[in-house]
């Protein structure tokens, strides 16, 4: 066995970056699960298995785009009448990283307190 990095920890590893970088978001751990949240509220589940990246997030807008997407359901529990969708990510397949992206920070606007939310709309106003 390697402890060399493979492509699925480099794809493990652009989820995380990306979800960290939005204002105030910080990782947590209830339940012994991986969550982003901003500020109290959970934006993100995030986990890693064999061969995927999982995520669940809360898309108010693009909820029944995600879920044409391969590998994506609504999130059980009750939480998928709310918004929230499961994804698998697996390594060189859709969705691709750029629209993870979007996903998060719909994610983060639908349930960050507003003071946050505003943050990360100043900021992609003022970005080139």
């Amino acid at each position: 066995m390697t402890d060399e990095p493979t492509a699925l920890d480099a794809l493990a590893a652009a989820v995380r970056r990306r979800a960290l970088a939005l204002p105030g978001a910080w990782e947590d751990h209830p339940w012994g699960d991986t969550v982003f949240k901003a500020g109290p509220k959970v934006f993100a589940f995030f986990g890693r298995g064999e061969a995927e990246v999982h995520l669940g997030l809360k898309l108010p807008q693009s909820f029944e785009t995600a879920l044409a997407m391969p590998d994506a359901r609504p999130t059980p529990y009750g939480l998928g009448r709310h918004g929230w969708v499961s994804l698998r990510l697996r390594v060189g397949s859709e969705p691709k990283l750029d629209l993870v992206e979007e996903w998060l920070a719909e994610s983060f606007r639908a349930t960050a307190p507003k003071r946050l939310a505003r943050e990360l709309d100043d900021s992609s106003a003022t970005a080139p």
